[in-house]
């Protein structure tokens, strides 16, 4: 039930009436037509910009429509007044009894109240975290993974078919340089001095690696030239690590349905077919590119290469797949990589990466829009950094890490639902002040905090209303006297409640999970905010010494609870019952 969709409805219908009526010129188009939350919320308790959008099509001043609309709108069972303010904003307030049904909705639909059909069962591929392999995740990699577990739940509740994807770049040097790093584990298990020099990976995590080398192969790679043990050890060692990786993804809360390999796309013909493919379209050639902005004559060699013609798809320059000495260059897997997800049948792909991805997005966009003709559309999603703070001071690197703070040290110091909703505290493309401090603390700043307490509250309710013998499961507070809640604070916080399939589907369609968390602290805060209105109006206390009253009241509580529950299942996030 998402009130604002029929309300527009109901707009959109009188709008066609007013156009058979001559009211209105034939042909308009009423696609910007909007019902939404007015700005204010003293104007009302929706509002639609019909007028103003129409008035310049329609030829008529805006006013104009919004008085023969507001006089069709007033009409409706549901409206209680229908408002032309200003030029021809029209402001909508709907009848108690409106508000009054929702509560009975979203006790009988229970968390699935808000849930979208809007994305049809489309198949959407959400690609996510994709670490190289060659340690524990950090911290950086925590946000990335939260926002893209929270954006596939998000597209899932609103109808799509979502498919989460890890690309495991285990394709370059980077996986050699484990394989030596390992290697110097492996000796020291054998008790000899490793040599960890620069350029490898220093951290404690890898002596366990070292040690399982000791175990499968003995001593027999001991003395060996790299040529004979690197490709084994390089294996061994990745398997390693992405196992590690999806234990520390497990203990974060997200699961991946899909596992690709960058190292199983070479020598498999994925990458030249995927680039004979542009060639066909005619996108690939043999050429020179320009100087990098920058460069002078004495730093820079022109050299023939093979370039993509990504300008043709909306990119600022050519780009090179393949060295002047033959060897592809890393863009042609990531090529190959997306034609095998169009291959697949994927109407929409999401890829979430690093903000140091920047320019990759063009580039990649260009690909995807060539290798799918236009038909599916590629949205990138950059993750800012996340700053760590502990004591009003930086947070130190994990000793096990070698150089970065883990996933882990994360985890084990706030707990998982604190860590995954803080990261979603801010939208994707801003950074990130994560203060281990703070997101502890018991206050109306830190907002797990606030938005839990608003659930442990209500239960607190419910507790003591089945203490008392009154009856409080969804079924009969459902069939409460809802007639019984019109007070102007109980109708607003029911109004709040009523934009939940709204935000839903806003937060869907823009790919921004980061909304749920926004809205979430919202409604917590209204609910707070009419809990302690209580204090000085008792009529407004949940618990009455009526039983019908009682019902009816801890129905609107509970119907909070519901949107809080179902906006926290999006989030990854465990609501909480009881504060300790």
């Amino acid at each position: 039930m998402n009130l604002f969709t029929e309300l527009r409805s109901l707009v959109i219908a009188e709008l066609g009436a007013m156009t058979e009526a001559g009211l209105l010129p034939a042909g308009l188009d009423f696609a910007a037509v909007a019902v939404e939350p007015p700005r204010d919320p003293a104007h009302g308790d929706m509002a639609t910009n019909a007028a103003m959008v129409l008035a310049k099509p329609a030829g008529q001043p805006p006013r104009a429509i919004a008085e023969a609309l507001a006089a069709r709108l007033a009409a409706d069972p549901r409206i209680a007044l229908a408002e032309v303010a200003g030029p021809g904003f029209l402001n909508l307030r709907l009848k108690p009894a409106v508000w009054q049904s929702l509560v009975k909705t979203v006790l009988e639909t229970g968390t699935d109240y808000g849930r979208s059909d809007i994305g049809q069962g489309q198949k959407v591929n959400v690609e996510f975290v994709s670490a190289n392999p060659t340690g524990p995740m950090h911290v950086g990699h925590v946000r990335g993974a939260v926002v893209g577990d929270a954006l596939s739940n998000l597209l899932a509740f609103a109808g799509w078919n979502v498919t989460r994807e890890y690309y495991i770049n285990d394709g370059g040097a980077q996986v050699d340089v484990l394989a030596r790093s390992a290697y110097e584990r492996y000796r020291e298990a054998h008790g000899l001095e490793p040599e960890i020099r620069e350029g490898l990976y220093p951290g404690d995590y890898l002596i366990p690696a070292g040690e399982a080398l000791k175990e499968k192969y003995g001593d027999s790679l001991l003395n060996k030239p790299e040529s004979e043990w690197l490709v084994e050890v390089r294996d061994f060692a990745t398997g390693m690590m992405m196992q590690m990786i999806r234990e520390d993804l497990a203990a974060l809360g997200v699961r991946m349905d899909v596992y690709s390999s960058e190292k199983a796309l070479y020598g498999t013909g994925e990458i030249e077919a995927a680039i004979e493919t542009l060639r066909g379209m005619g996108l690939i050639y043999e050429g020179v590119l320009e100087p990098p902005k920058g460069k002078t004559p004495e730093d820079w060699e022109p050299r023939e290469q093979t370039l993509f013609r990504s300008t043709a798809h909306g990119d600022d320059v050519d780009r090179p797949v393949k060295k002047s000495d033959g060897s592809w260059t890393y863009f042609a897997p990531d090529i190959a990589y997306h034609h095998n997800k169009v291959r697949r049948g994927f109407d929409q792909l999401i890829d979430i990466f690093g903000a140091d991805h920047g320019g990759y997005v063009k580039r990649m966009k260009a690909a995807v829009s060539a290798l799918s003709n236009g038909k599916v559309p590629l949205d990138i999603k950059l993750i800012q950094l996340v700053k760590l703070f502990k004591n009003g001071e930086p947070f130190k690197m994990s000793k096990r890490a070698g150089t970065f703070v883990t996933l882990r040290d994360v985890v084990e110091m706030v707990g998982a639902d604190v860590t995954r909703f803080v990261m979603l505290t801010r939208k994707n493309d801003m950074a990130l002040d994560f203060d281990f401090d703070k997101v502890l603390e018991q206050s109306k700043d830190n907002p797990v905090f606030y938005v839990q307490y608003a659930n442990a509250r209500i239960n607190s309710v419910l507790r003591k209303a089945r203490e008392a013998g009154v009856a409080v499961d969804d079924a009969t507070l459902a069939g409460a006297d809802l007639s019984l809640l019109s007070h102007p604070a109980e109708l607003a916080l029911m109004g709040k409640i009523a934009e939940w399939p709204r935000l839903v589907d806003i937060a869907a369609k823009g790919n921004e999970p980061h909304r749920v968390a926004f809205y979430l602290y919202e409604l917590a805060s209204d609910l707070h905010g009419f809990w302690n209105r209580g204090n000085d109006e008792p009529s407004l206390r949940f618990v009455q010494e009526d039983v019908g009253v009682t019902q009816a009241k801890i129905a609107l509580a509970r119907a909070v609870a519901v949107v809080i529950c179902a906006g926290l299942a999006i989030l990854g996030v465990t609501p909480v019952e009881e504060m300790r």
